[in-house]
């Protein structure tokens, strides 16, 4: 709501019509797990316990609705006047539990693959020390959202917290609570968000501080940093800006297959011809349409080509506008392979596709076992989680498809919440954001990433983007993984 747009009626009419509930936060409820541990992180040895916490989200009345289960790491042999950071964790879908995260970035331990671009699909998978967890520099505290992980929704509550404003402010009181219980009000605080999580980020960055246009109070939380990975923040994009936002993922991923060849250019330099020619020609002649002459539109297509390893007489047949999931059927099409779309380094065979955008992807479908099956052995055995309900990792027709983002359940969303962020930054000028891109994302593509973040009013000297060689979860491959977990350690300590 504009404050511009009220007319003079005070303070109290205006606050009526704000749509978005406030919860409240209830202690915790039912599961409570506490473990020690001890590991090395960052090259430093350190004691920590694992606290599994299940509390409840309940509606202004004080009725239970929703549960939400975090698991919190924090160490226990920290100099007694040390300030330690928290770092807030959560993955994205909507509909997603924080296993990704946690399994595979975060978390003191972590799912072990022969080769992460070509892993093991069978059993048995193997658990590993997670020595590159930021658990040196700071308490990391994972939340799995109401519906996913072991967090529930009491039947007939659904919309009270499956949409974008009702997570949000579930998530908020979570945090809140927590800071409190925990002692921890004056510590740093940081977000780490992943896919729809840098939705979920932006939207706290700005309703954590409060207000009468938001809650109603000045609860008065800010964060000193939020690292977004597969950045998506803006789900008003369309038309034109998407052929040309995802052109250098595009380049970078024929690059890493071969499609083009490999000996005349670099993967820097493959990503930077791509992004100035969707800057230059290529924006010129899609702005043009069917003005542009016939030579002009040859010219583009060869330029794409030369980019993509795509043929010409494909770019044209599309005039001039290849999407990542035409260009990841047809790039190895002569070698009956299709690349994933969650990261274009996977393939499978092109066909024989089952047709799920999920199940069937290259990527998604050949990490996820391997993570689910490491995580049910990590809960019981290290965590102590004896619960026989099933985890949910992601929930699409349960909580996907029943999100409201603003208009009402399942209906697309249309806003960019790029500009919440850009609200939230200007009013904490020290608040510091880091955008990880993977180059071979093909749904979250680092060209969307960079047009998101410049044109969102947000100051440059208060941005750190980071490029990774991988996809959607850039933390995938040993060396990128490496990278990741050393850029978040220095941009908490700095």
């Amino acid at each position: 709501m504009n404050v511009k747009h009220i007319p003079a009626m005070g303070l109290a009419a205006a606050l009526m019509l704000a749509s978005a509930p406030v919860w409240a936060f209830a202690p915790p409820i039912m599961m409570h797990v506490e473990s020690d541990h001890a590991g090395t992180f960052g090259g430093k040895s350190i004691r920590y316990k694992a606290v599994v916490d299940e509390s409840s989200v309940t509606d202004p009345g004080g009725n239970t609705i929703a549960t939400i289960v975090s698991t919190s790491y924090i160490r226990t042999d920290a100099p007694k006047d040390s300030t330690r950071p928290v770092l807030f964790v959560f993955n994205g879908g909507p509909g997603s539990s924080s296993v990704w995260l946690h399994m595979g970035l975060v978390g003191p331990k972590r799912i072990a693959f022969k080769d992460d671009v070509k892993p093991e699909t069978t059993p048995p998978f193997r658990l590993t020390d997670n020595t590159e967890s930021p658990l040196d520099v700071a308490d990391i505290v994972l939340i799995d959202p109401p519906g996913t992980g072991y967090s529930t929704v009491v039947p007939g509550h659904e919309s009270e917290v499956y949409g974008v404003d009702e997570d949000v402010h579930a998530i908020a009181a979570f945090m809140q609570a927590w800071t409190i219980k925990n002692g921890r009000a004056n510590a740093p605080k940081f977000l780490l968000g992943e896919s729809y999580g840098t939705i979920r980020a932006a939207r706290l960055a700005k309703l954590l501080a409060g207000g009468p246009m938001e809650t109603g109070s000045m609860t008065g939380m800010t964060l000193n940093g939020i690292i977004m990975l597969g950045q998506a923040m803006d789900m008003s994009a369309g038309g034109d800006t998407d052929y040309l936002t995802a052109l250098p993922s595009l380049a970078a991923t024929a690059w890493y297959h071969g499609a083009i060849d490999k000996n005349t250019t670099t993967l820097a330099r493959q990503i930077a011809d791509a992004r100035a020619f969707a800057a230059g020609d290529y924006l010129r002649v899609l702005y043009l349409g069917d003005a542009a002459s016939p030579a002009e539109k040859n010219a583009v297509a060869k330029k794409l080509a030369d980019l993509t390893g795509l043929s010409e007489d494909f770019v044209l047949r599309r005039n001039l506008r290849v999407s990542t999931h035409a260009f990841a059927s047809e790039i190895l099409a002569s070698k009956n392979e299709q690349l994933g779309l969650y990261d274009g380094r996977y393939t499978l065979p092109l066909r024989g596709s089952g047709g799920d955008p999920v199940a069937d992807d290259p990527a998604m479908g050949q990490y996820v076992p391997g993570f689910l099956a490491v995580w049910s052995d990590y809960a019981r055995k290290d965590l102590g989680i004896t619960t026989p309900a099933p985890y949910r990792a992601i929930e699409f027709r349960t909580v996907n498809g029943r999100w409201n983002w603003g208009q009402g359940p399942g209906i697309q969303p249309t806003t960019n919440y790029a500009e919440d962020l850009a609200v939230a930054m200007r009013r904490n000028p020290s608040l510091r954001l880091m955008v990880g891109e993977g180059a071979y994302d093909l749904v979250t593509t680092m060209g969307e990433a960079d047009y998101t973040i410049a044109h969102a009013g947000i100051s440059p000297s208060q941005v750190t983007v980071k490029l990774y060689d991988s996809g959607h979860m850039p933390y995938l491959g040993t060396e990128s993984r490496k990278a990741v977990a050393a850029d978040i350690r220095h941009f908490i300590s700095e």
